[in-house]
């Protein structure tokens, strides 16, 4: 005598929606799409690296980034400065003092960058 199955659960992975399509099949396409533009991204970038020229938009960020390396522990250095001088004065700008310090971290810092870039090439 051959005994009844029982009935499986569904499968999960194939729940259908209202429109007929299955779930899958829409993270399917996703997967693609998303691997289509992966593709067009890295060829792109591959393009640029061959070519051996950078864009203008590359130098503005480049400066941009030297830039805000420099001016924010600068920044920082005139801050802790004043809150210093505001709570103990005395003979020596301890403003002016920071503001050095900061200049020259951040000097060190665009330093660094610009080394970091100048060895991709």
């Amino acid at each position: 005598m051959v005994e009844p199955k029982a009935p499986e659960p569904p499968d999960d992975s194939r729940i259908r929606e209202p429109s007929g399509r299955l779930e899958r099949d829409r993270s399917h396409q996703q997967t693609e799409d998303l691997s289509r533009c992966v593709g067009r991204r890295a060829r792109r970038k591959l393009r640029a690296r061959r070519s051996g020229r950078r864009p203008v938009w590359f130098g503005l960020g480049l400066f941009g980034l030297i830039g805000w390396s420099v001016a924010i522990p600068a920044v920082v250095g005139v801050a802790v400065g004043r809150w210093i001088d505001g709570r103990w004065p005395g003979p020596i700008s301890w403003t002016l003092t920071f503001l050095i310090v900061g200049v020259g971290l951040g000097c060190l810092n665009a330093w660094y960058w610009t080394q970091q870039e100048s060895r991709r090439e």
